[in-house]
């Protein structure tokens, strides 16, 4: 069952199209990721979903309800842990939890008991009584999540939830998330971060220009996407550059060039013969990974 059902979803900021024409299906109880460089339309989808910002065209429905029309329901439903610490700085650890949780009318002793047991999930009882300035950016990151589990969610919106962390850190954030997603609570985990996508996704969506330029689970992008090989080579003689780019068709090699540089996507039967090595000056060539279906599919640009 689809707890998020986006169609048709378009987002215009005067005449920039932020989002445009997106279909997205998010299943219940699965951790879906999106994807997408800088400037590619992730945020402004997530604030349509969080009924934050108002949908230009189409239709959202979380968990059934229509965002348009029931958007405080739907509040209810999510849990939002923001990119940037907005922790309350002037209360404990405890307070923070305790505070937010009188934004959803939960009585005091049971907002107490959750604010609790949200901090030993997130090995930080014995902080509780820390202020936030107290606590390392690891620990801050831990307890947005805490704080966004005191209403217990059906669905929780990650946004670059590791970034920053030292490796220890962030293994164990992946660890705490899935553990949530093994209690049956829907992720959306928005992030830049590859390895974070191929180990906690279950399905992703690679955001490019307003749009979803793919969709899948990591192993499918990565079979489709990817190829066998990746070789990175520039022409021998800047002149034959033409050449080589005819031979590379005739093959039925797929590439890309960025300034300068091919990268050729070799398939499972494909080979660059003696004739084609001749004319390239080889500077790599590896096993691709999901940074490179990544890249391949947004096109290698800088992005601001």
């Amino acid at each position: 069952m689809s707890i998020i059902q986006a169609r048709g979803v378009v987002k215009k900021f005067g005449s920039i199209v932020a989002v445009a024409g997106v279909d997205l299906d998010v299943e219940e109880g699965e951790c879906f990721g999106l994807l997408g460089p800088n400037g590619a339309g992730k945020t402004s989808l997530v604030r349509m979903i969080t009924a934050v910002s108002p949908i230009t065209a189409g239709t959202i429905r979380v968990d059934g309800k229509d965002i348009t029309r029931e958007p405080r329901r739907i509040k209810a439903l999510i849990g939002v842990v923001p990119q940037e610490d907005n922790l309350d700085p002037d209360l404990t650890v405890l307070e923070n939890l305790l505070a937010f949780s009188r934004y959803f009318d939960i009585p005091k002793k049971e907002g107490r008991e959750r604010a609790l047991a949200n901090l030993q999930l997130f090995e930080l009882q014995e902080r509780q009584k820390s202020k936030v300035e107290e606590l390392s950016g690891g620990m801050k990151r831990r307890l947005l999540i805490a704080r966004a589990l005191m209403s217990r969610p059906k669905l929780i919106i990650l946004d670059e939830p590791t970034v920053g962390l030292d490796p220890q850190t962030r293994h164990l954030m992946w660890q705490k998330l899935d553990s949530l997603k093994k209690q049956g609570v829907t992720l959306l985990l928005c992030t830049q971060n590859m390895d974070e996508a191929w180990r906690l996704c279950d399905r992703l969506a690679i955001m490019n220009e307003g749009k979803i330029v793919a969709l899948g689970t990591p192993q499918e992008l990565l079979a489709k996407h990817g190829g066998m090989q990746i070789v990175e080579a520039r022409p021998r003689l800047e002149a034959r550059k033409d050449l080589v780019l005819a031979m590379l068709a005739e093959r039925g090699f797929q590439w890309q060039e960025i300034e300068g540089l091919f990268y050729i996507y070799q398939g499972d039967s494909q080979v660059l013969e003696d004739e084609l090595k001749n004319e390239l000056a080889i500077m790599s060539q590896h096993t691709p990974t999901l940074e490179d279906v990544f890249l391949r599919l947004t096109r290698r640009s800088l992005r601001e």
